[in-house]
């Protein structure tokens, strides 16, 4: 933790589970930017540049920066520490750190990384792998795909509530809800129906594995709708595929609500303040 932090902050404020994750959009304000001397804008590029170092050694933080593809903004980051005030003193510090009123925020959305409540529990696997090889003809073979199930489960467990981010070079982000409409409410269905659905939802995301990986955190509560879902990938048409093709699955297009997306690259510091001009 920072000296400042540690100087102002009596206790921590980090969920039961998980961390923190702050996706932070702006414009930059050119008139601003051109009405400081050469040297202010030397230090401010100097500044910038060593705020995005300190919050990348801070233990458990991570910062992604991005040049936002479009007019919907220009810059965008990431994010992802385990303390609220952690992530509220560095998103300050870079809204700062071009100088004032340079970058205008354009969107921001707080949410937290979650497990889903939709995930097999062993005792649902127990059960369907008795169904497979039973437990007393082979009990070789039960106790070590059970092994694996929970291997797998720790393995997830820890990508979902502990991720490391990706350097791939496209970002998608977008908030989106579950449909609350008297025809289409998600959440008149009874448990089961909804496990089901989601079953076969996450059964397409895994068949982009390798192309395309998932940040889905849980924002209700926290800001305007219930999720922010960032997908990391290698080119725009994978995002644009998987995007279209679970539009077709029943979650979706039956009971799914989508905010606004943005689309960023990601780059270094240094490449980012010159793709921006400044």
């Amino acid at each position: 933790m920072t000296d400042f932090l540690k100087k102002t902050i009596h206790s921590v404020i980090t969920p039961k589970e998980g961390w923190h994750v702050l996706h932070s959009f702006f414009r930059v304000n050119y008139a601003k930017w051109g009405s400081l001397v050469e040297q202010g804008r030397t230090e401010a590029r100097e500044y910038f540049s060593s705020v995005v170092q300190k919050i990348r050694l801070e233990p458990n933080t991570q910062l992604v920066t991005m040049s936002i593809v479009g007019s919907k903004a220009d810059i965008g980051f990431i994010l992802v520490s385990p303390d609220l005030h952690t992530v509220d003193h560095f998103a300050k510090q870079l809204t700062r750190s071009l100088g004032p009123q340079v970058m205008e925020p354009t969107l921001s959305w707080l949410s937290i990384t979650e497990l889903s409540e939709y995930t097999t529990t062993e005792s649902e696997y127990v059960v369907n792998l008795k169904r497979k090889v039973g437990s007393e003809t082979n009990c070789q073979r039960f106790e070590a795909e059970l092994a694996d199930f929970r291997s797998r489960m720790e393995k997830y467990s820890q990508d979902r509530l502990y991720p490391c981010l990706p350097d791939w070079p496209v970002v998608c982000f977008y908030p989106m809800s579950k449909r609350r409409h008297p025809s289409k409410n998600w959440y008149t269905l009874d448990f089961a129906a909804r496990k089901r659905l989601m079953a076969g939802h996450a059964r397409l995301g895994k068949t982009y594995a390798g192309r395309v990986r998932q940040l889905i955190t849980g924002s209700t509560g926290l800001d305007d709708m219930e999720w922010g879902v960032t997908l990391f990938a290698h080119t725009t048409s994978d995002i644009k595929t998987i995007v279209y093709e679970m539009r077709f699955d029943s979650v979706s297009a039956e009971y799914a609500e989508f905010g606004e997306f943005l689309i960023g690259l990601q780059l270094p510091s240094d490449d980012l303040l010159s793709r921006l001009g400044l």
